[in-house]
């Protein structure tokens, strides 16, 4: 005899209200397994294509993980060392910009930027916190001890995770599907197989475009010759799974150094405006067609409020967990409604067939 529906509903609220006091109190702790998990979720199909060749599954995860070792260890002796240089060197160059701008503005705008107005203070206290903050970030994450310890702590257990979650990823789903209640298990592997669906689509083609953006970005902002190329094509890079919020963030950033450092080298600035314009067209006409697809489902809106919800209420790890925790609501709701619009509900007598044996003469 199956539950009731509200016993059903308190066991249910009873996980969903456990899980998010383990992301409350256990965030720092679980990160590396959930950062773990997620590697191996992004890996596993290419598992699965190794292992249709013929190799084992043991032999396929040793090597990607090999691979994946190697990519790291050069991205950590090539890009990390410049990538923190540039952004030491960008939060300390923060007033002199801002100085910069100020001077423009003077000489421009003289009504708006004599010595009491609003505007010219806030440039000036901006500037002030921005390199105050931008340095004491950079040096407590250096300098702390217990920051240094967690960051050893991170890239060395998540590597291990990851392993063993790809080593034992299809033997830990059949284990799942095995404990699914059975009244209920075709609902919930229909909503399982479209949650996997829709973050396939999003979690691996846009972090694919992601990486293939912010390489394009930094390596043409670094050939152009902007000064701090790498760490816009990095911010950009990483924003780019917001549609539009990554070009338009990264783009504005960009022109807004350039406009500094290239001021009346009008084909210097001209170029930067191109490569953003150029990587939109890509994004949008191939790269995310190709990848991502377009039946995600994911509204920019519901993204960005997932996000800001989850990294106020969890922290970092919130954030981790944001996106495929609102792409997983976003299933379960459009599971709902179609039940919904099915019923008698939401049907009634207008949605009866004509020649219905129960409908009055």
């Amino acid at each position: 005899m199956a539950l009731p529906v509200q016993t059903q509903a308190k066991y249910w609220s009873i996980a969903i209200a456990l899980s998010a006091l383990a992301l409350w109190y256990l965030g720092d702790v679980i990160m590396p397994f959930i950062l773990g998990g997620a590697i191996a979720y992004f890996l596993d199909p290419i598992a699965d294509r190794l292992e249709n060749m013929g190799l084992s599954r043991v032999v396929s995860t040793v090597i990607i993980s090999v691979l994946a070792i190697l990519l790291f260890v050069i991205a950590i002796l090539l890009v990390v060392p410049t990538l923190v240089s540039q952004a030491l060197a960008l939060a300390n160059a923060a007033p002199d910009l801002f100085r910069q701008l100020q001077g423009f503005l003077t000489e421009n705008f003289p009504s708006l930027m004599d010595e009491n107005s609003t505007l010219r203070q806030s440039l000036e206290s901006l500037g002030q916190t921005i390199q105050s903050k931008g340095g004491e970030l950079v040096g407590t994450l250096l300098s702390s001890a217990m920051g240094v310890l967690n960051i050893v702590i991170l890239l060395v257990v998540t590597p291990v995770v990851a392993f063993y979650m790809l080593l034992d990823w299809d033997r830990m789903v059949a284990k799942i599907d095995i404990l699914l209640p059975l009244d209920h298990r075709p609902a919930i592997r229909q909503i399982a197989s479209d949650i996997d669906r829709t973050l396939a689509s999003f979690i691996r083609g846009q972090g694919s475009v992601c990486i293939v953006l912010g390489t394009y970005y930094a390596v043409s902002l670094m050939l152009v010759g902007l000064q701090f190329g790498l760490v816009v094509g990095f911010i950009a890079g990483l924003i780019t799974f917001i549609p539009y919020v990554g070009a338009l963030v990264g783009g504005a950033l960009a022109i807004g150094l350039g406009l500094f450092q290239f001021w009346g080298d009008w084909w210097s600035l001209g170029a930067v405006a191109v490569i953003f314009l150029v990587g939109q067209f890509f994004e949008g006409n191939i790269l995310t067609p190709k990848l991502v697809g377009s039946s995600v489902g994911l509204h920019p809106v519901w993204l960005m409020f997932a996000l800001s919800v989850f990294g106020y209420l969890f922290g970092f790890v919130g954030m981790l967990v944001a996106v495929p925790v609102a792409a997983s609501l976003g299933v379960v709701a459009r599971f709902f409604i179609e039940r919904y619009q099915e019923g008698r509900l939401y049907q009634g007598l207008a949605g009866r067939p004509i020649n219905d044996e129960s409908d009055p003469e």
